[in-house]
């Protein structure tokens, strides 16, 4: 999702979660608001009828799903235990500069500004919740910041940085290399490289989410305009989807002639769909997880670019660059049931919902402003300086057992 050819990068720290028993066995995808518990749920027998099939079989080490819902341990109020104690802060890295800014959510004022390598794209939450890690493209490192103190702590070498993201067993870092059209399969106590995955197809890896059962995720090629379905244990490439481009489309953006240009990517909450942002032809594109094929688009205002679910998990909230506004997407129906405007207009680009629910907030990419905009009437009630042109915005602490990766990416 840059304007500039970035690198991702993934790395997580050591995985201290003592979550419940994993399911084995083969795959079954085709080759081509409480309080939340300390105590583990037990995870049903991998066959038992209550488990949708998308959620069978997971990988050695996932944490189970609850509920048939990817998102039901993100409720309102669901955090653990060890991230309940953190400031709730908002870290926004300047794409064009070398810092985070640290913002405190209830009083919207900066109360620092974290030193980090230059260019620095997305803050990412470790997989044990007790890291966060910005990525510095042009200084090739992660820059780790305790979110108990707000406060830098240390660096680690990684070329070109873009992005960063954790399997769901928390052994393996995932880091899109994207300058570089790599996505490294790094371990995720040392962050010592494992493999170098590159395919012909995919130029600038960019995003991706994982399926339900986490054998698999699918990435973004942002420079080429395809998808590639990775395996998560076997680090290689499952099957690629080139997305066509839609120039005579109603919504094609003109600057790009209807190519596409994919960004972020979501599992719908019942792990039947990929929602993946195509910025250049101005959609929604909907892919089947099973079948690994694109099954619809919903067309969208202007360079959707951020999908994030909201906390109850029946919207879907997409930032529209473009447009300046935000999209909400009911995924029970994929119809667009609200749209949130920014006064004036604006660039909403990437960002995260706050633990309670009550807000969305997004970097004003080319502003050099951070949005707030009240869930419950579709209202900005905040625009925060922050200077340069801040990237992939970290909302924290989040709802949830683990994390993902991305700016947030919980389960």
């Amino acid at each position: 999702m840059s304007w500039h050819r970035r690198v991702r990068v993934a790395g997580s720290l050591a995985a201290t979660l003592a979550l419940a028993a994993c399911g084995g066995g083969s795959s079954s995808t085709p080759a081509a608001g409480g309080t939340h518990s300390a105590t583990p749920t037990a995870a049903p027998a991998p066959h038992h009828p209550s488990v949708a099939r998308q959620f069978r079989h997971r990988i050695p080490g996932m944490p189970p799903v609850i509920g048939n819902d990817v998102y039901s341990q993100d409720r309102a109020g669901m955090l653990a235990p060890q991230v309940r104690h953190d400031p709730a802060y908002l870290y926004v890295p300047d794409s064009q500069g070398s810092t985070v800014t640290v913002i405190d959510q209830r009083t919207r004022k900066v109360v620092r500004v974290i030193p980090a390598g230059y260019l620095s794209q997305h803050v990412v939450p470790a997989y044990d919740l007790s890291t966060l890690y910005t990525n510095s493209s042009v200084a090739n490192e992660l820059v780790s910041i305790n979110p108990r103190k707000a406060v830098r702590e240390g660096t680690i070498p990684m070329p070109r940085p873009y992005n960063l993201y954790f399997t769901p067993d928390g052994k393996t870092a995932v880091v899109m290399i994207e300058q570089y059209d790599t996505i490294r399969f790094a371990d995720a106590h040392t962050f010592r490289t494992v493999k170098d995955l590159r395919y012909p197809g995919c130029r600038g890896p960019n995003h991706a989410d994982f399926s339900g059962n986490g054998r698999f995720f699918v990435v973004t090629c942002e420079f080429s305009g395809e998808l590639l379905k990775v395996s998560t244990l076997g680090h290689r490439v499952l099957g690629s989807l080139h997305l066509d481009p839609r120039p005579t489309a109603p919504h094609a953006d003109p600057m790009t002639m209807g190519r596409s240009v994919p960004q972020d990517v979501r599992i719908s909450p019942d792990g039947t769909t990929f929602y993946v942002a195509d910025m250049g032809t101005n959609e929604l594109r909907l892919i089947d997880a099973r079948t690994f094929r694109q099954v619809g688009v919903i067309g969208m205002p202007r360079m959707p670019h951020g999908i994030y679910p909201s906390r109850d998990g029946k919207r879907l909230y997409v930032s529209d660059r473009g447009a300046g506004e935000v999209s909400v997407i009911d995924p029970a129906t994929n119809r667009i049931v609200d749209t949130w405007s920014i006064p004036g207009g604006g660039s909403p680009d990437m960002g995260g919902v706050s633990a309670n629910g009550r807000m969305l907030w997004l970097s004003g990419r080319n502003d050099g402003v951070v949005y707030g905009f009240d869930t419950r009437s579709g209202r900005l009630v905040a625009k925060i300086p922050v200077g340069g042109s801040p990237h992939g915005l970290a909302v924290w602490p989040q709802p949830g057992r683990y994390s993902l990766g991305h700016t947030g990416n919980m389960r």
